[in-house]
């Protein structure tokens, strides 16, 4: 892991994997310690004449990181924080009481918001782009967008109402692939864990493809989503439109398959369920849910429909259902 945030800090992940490692340290304290120290390492390996070339600035940041021992740097690190806080803004801040936001870079160029299960945040972005982020999601963005385009990294699910620019197309990246539009409306869904990725247009035109394939993209119209797994992309028309409600806090299930709802709930409450008897996972449910209710209240609700046993563990953050 260090060795990953070494190569954060001298610029050389994608922003993809920048979104991956920012996630992860926004839900990991320790993770979160050790990345605020080599931060501010960072700060004072440019306290030199040689900090405004960015070459000079990675190559007095690496010398410094292999001259010295890892214990000695946290030392040095806790010992200089103050004056290293006083060149740097923060990286790690509160926004409210729910949303974790990390910023990237010295000079601001890249920033990432995470909002954390049960959570949801509306955002706007420099260029007057609104981004809805739902539980347990990962916005990676520019504070100023180029001049060719206008490009962002998702993990998790975003609602996206993209501001028009002509002469700047607007690309969300997720999971190796890329969404490209000019002013549009659409629903990503990408959560690794869930094995597959969906992309849900409403308003314009979207163009999808994989990375580095653009020619083979797949143009999306209004009412079109595009389903995207290990072996294919499927195109289809949006069955539940009342999805998108989630933007609300309310989530919408369409004779959803039990197994389905479970896996949402796990991602968009941090939770683990474990389902003790297999019939349990075919039952299809049609309802909605408010986000503020809570899992509990969930799948009691669900249990009116169908009848289970369900056991919750807040030691090991699990519930189980079973008959």
């Amino acid at each position: 892991m260090e060795q990953l945030l070494h190569s954060y800090f001298q610029d050389q992940l994608s922003i993809e994997k920048r979104a991956e490692l920012l996630r992860e340290v926004a839900s990991d304290a320790s993770l979160r310690q050790l990345f605020v120290e080599m931060k501010n390492l960072y700060a004072l390996a440019m306290l030199s004449d040689q900090a405004t070339d960015p070459d000079k600035s990675r190559e007095s940041y690496h010398l410094f990181m292999r001259k010295n021992r890892r214990k000695r740097f946290i030392r040095l690190g806790l010992k200089y924080s103050g004056y290293a806080a006083a060149i740097i803004s923060l990286i790690l801040s509160t926004y409210w009481i729910t949303l974790n936001s990390v910023q990237d870079d010295l000079d601001g160029r890249m920033q990432s918001l995470y909002v954390p299960a049960g959570q949801r945040l509306r955002f706007v972005l420099q260029d007057g782009t609104s981004v809805w982020l739902n539980a347990h999601s990962t916005l990676t963005y520019p504070t100023h967008f180029g001049k060719k385009e206008r490009k962002v990294a998702i993990i998790g699910e975003a609602f996206f109402d993209v501001a028009k620019d002509t002469d700047r197309p607007f690309i969300v990246s997720s999971q190796g692939v890329s969404m490209e539009v000019l002013g549009t409306v659409f629903n990503v869904y990408s959560y690794p864990e869930a094995g597959y990725m969906q992309t849900s247009l409403l308003e314009g035109e979207l163009k999808v493809y994989h990375e580095n394939e653009e020619s083979e993209g797949i143009l999306l119209h209004p009412n079109q989503q595009i389903t995207i797994d290990e072996r294919e992309m499927l195109v289809d028309t949006i069955t539940n439109s009342a999805h998108f409600l989630w933007t609300e806090g309310i989530y919408s299930f369409h004779n959803e398959p039990l197994i389905n709802i479970i896996h949402k709930l796990e991602l968009y409450f941090d939770i683990k369920i474990i389902v003790k008897d297999p019939t349990i996972n075919t039952w299809e449910y049609t309802g909605k849910f408010r986000q503020r209710d809570g899992i509990d209240e969930i799948l009691r609700i669900i249990n009116k429909i169908h009848e289970f046993k369900i056991e919750r563990d807040e030691e090991s953050n699990t519930i189980v259902l079973s008959n």
